[in-house]
């Protein structure tokens, strides 16, 4: 009997909700203005814009002008660790403070703080993945102009303390930026009892479409534009705003709030019983960062013996996707940098995988996975007489 594909990539990307395709269909027709017109069309879209910019706040605890829209995750971090570094460097402030398990966007970023004649500081984390507090705090000094953390991490879900990280960044004067990206939803999220400066968002990991993100901006935050020609957003991110998009992000958002502790009750019993499945049927497997706190929706295994490109096409084949690492890398197979800046050994992460749960993640797609990697396990180790399952087609 044929089996249904299984999508075990929602890190990577979701699809896009019925209610919030619902919520932006009009503004792709009737309602189709442009918000900085004065006539009744472009007033109809300012007064939707307006109103999903202070739905995105109230989901923040942030004041509305502190959102600022955006196309999504990897802009959003640039602007903020760059808009920070160009607008505090005359002030002396001329270094970049950040993990070497970031995102590749921030990461990059801060790489491009040192091509523009500034510095760049790299905290130690533990094997577990957690941030090493102590290294974070001699890191830090009155040189340092942001220091981004990311939340929860993309590969294999450690949650950071980011309250207490971000109050030591602003002990010495240092903008502290976080890639929430991962985190919203997640975990709570209040920008008036946490010490964050900046916090990226991104909307088609919540159900919202690909291209929309948000940026939240606490007031009084030096930050450069990255774009010019403008007035729209009070001269922070100028050009012509995606109103639709935006209504869908501001949607997303509080449909995700909404269900937050039932969904995230849901996850961590698949992850359970994915990481108690995987165990019995391969004692050897690794799960990565399993003695830190996780977000529920992200696993993280190693298969001694395998090869994470040969998993995901055997895998693929068999009508289940997931991924080796961040999504973000042009289709790269490499070993994940998250893992080896854990120290994991090379063998293990070139033979990673990310499973990642989400809203159509069922039991039975994790009773599959298990059986299926089980004997690709087998296969990979050559253990004789391993089955052979059919490939799905789509």
């Amino acid at each position: 009997m044929p089996h249904s594909p299984i999508y075990l990539d929602h890190a990577a990307t979701t699809p896009v909700r019925d209610e919030v395709m619902a919520a932006m269909v009009p503004f792709f027709g009737p309602r189709f203005g442009n918000p900085s017109s004065v006539h009744r069309w472009g007033r109809e879209a300012r007064v939707a814009l307006d109103e999903a910019r202070e739905r995105l706040a109230a989901c923040l605890g942030a004041n509305p002008d502190e959102v600022c829209f955006t196309s999504g995750g990897t802009e959003g971090d640039n602007f903020a660790v760059l808009g920070v570094y160009r607008t505090l460097k005359a002030q002396g402030r001329t270094a970049a403070a950040s993990t070497p398990i970031e995102h590749k966007a921030v990461l990059a970023a801060v790489h491009q703080v040192v091509h523009e004649g500034g510095e760049e500081r790299l905290v130690r984390v533990h094997g577990s993945g957690l941030v090493d507090a102590e290294h974070f705090a001699t890191l830090l000094d009155e040189r340092v102009a942001v220091a981004s953390v990311m939340w929860v991490n993309n590969e294999v879900g450690v949650i950071q303390d980011i309250p207490a990280l971000a109050a030591q960044a602003k002990s010495v004067g240092a903008v502290f930026h976080t890639d929430g990206v991962q985190a919203f939803g997640k975990v709570a999220i209040d920008a008036r009892t946490q010490a964050f400066d900046l916090l990226t968002l991104s909307g088609h990991k919540i159900g919202a479409p690909k291209g929309i993100g948000a940026l939240f901006i606490r007031r009084d935050t030096p930050l450069e534009p990255m774009f010019h020609g403008g007035s729209q957003d009070r001269g922070r991110r100028p050009g012509t705003e995606n109103v639709a998009f935006a209504i869908g992000l501001a949607t997303a958002a509080e449909l995700v709030l909404a269900e937050h502790d039932a969904e995230q009750a849901r996850l961590l019993a698949l992850r359970t019983a994915l990481e108690t499945g995987l165990r019995e049927r391969i004692p050897d497997v690794v799960i990565h960062g399993v003695d830190a706190p996780r977000a529920a929706h992200v696993v993280n295994v190693s298969i001694p013996g395998a090869n994470s490109e040969s998993l995901l096409m055997a895998l693929d084949l068999r009508g289940i996707a997931c991924s080796a690492g961040s999504a973000c890398q042009s289709g790269s197979v490499s070993a994940s940098h998250v893992l080896s800046a854990m120290g994991v050994a090379p063998e293990l992460a070139n033979a990673a995988l990310r499973l990642s749960l989400g809203c159509l993640s069922t039991p039975e797609c994790v009773t599959r996975t298990v059986d299926v990697l089980a004997t690709l396990a087998d296969k990979a180790r050559g253990v004789k007489n391993a089955p052979v399952f059919e490939t799905v087609e789509f």
